[in-house]
């Protein structure tokens, strides 16, 4: 199915857009606890429900300070960022979201897709550990707002509690 009518079949309206995302992931999680398929199925409901995004995906944590590339929809990435670099790292370090309107304005800032202009990064924690980041990008300037950041908050809460983290060995 082409892409673009994918897309359209979510609702127009952010919250009902992200509660009908919630759902769909909850149904998709359904028994499932490894953290590879369902890290990979949700950057592939992302890649479908949201719409003027180039990149979605997770980075998980080494526990060397810095990142690894995991499951993602988009153009190749990449595939190690230590913590001190970019918006994922500032959210790895700092463990809270970072919502950033212009990606050329931030400090550090690693420009793995030259395409990418605004992005939003959301810490994945279990029991007060870092697991890793979902990241999201969008060629629009400003793309994300308040109600990405709940609704991609609320997304990655539940990717938190759902998987069972001791079966990811890195």
């Amino acid at each position: 199915m082409n892409e673009d009518i994918q897309r359209k079949s979510w609702p127009e309206d952010k919250e009902k857009r992200y509660l009908l995302l919630f759902e769909q992931l909850s149904a998709l999680l359904d028994g499932e606890m490894h953290p590879l398929p369902v890290l990979a199925n949700t950057a592939a409901l992302l890649w479908q429900a949201v719409p003027d995004i180039n990149w979605a995906g997770f980075y998980l944590n080494t526990g060397k300070e810095e990142l690894l590339l995991g499951p993602f929809q988009g153009k190749a990435a990449c595939i190690r960022i230590p913590f001190s670099r970019g918006v994922c790292g500032a959210a790895a370090r700092e463990e809270r979201t970072q919502l950033v309107r212009d990606v050329h304005q931030f400090p550090g800032h690693i420009a793995c897709d030259s395409a990418s202009n605004s992005e939003i990064v959301v810490p994945l924690m279990h029991g007060g550990q870092l697991m890793g980041v979902l990241d999201i990008d969008s060629p629009l300037v400003g793309r994300f707002d308040a109600d990405d950041r709940t609704g991609l908050e609320r997304i990655a809460a539940m990717l938190s509690r759902s998987c069972r983290w001791e079966d990811w060995r890195l």
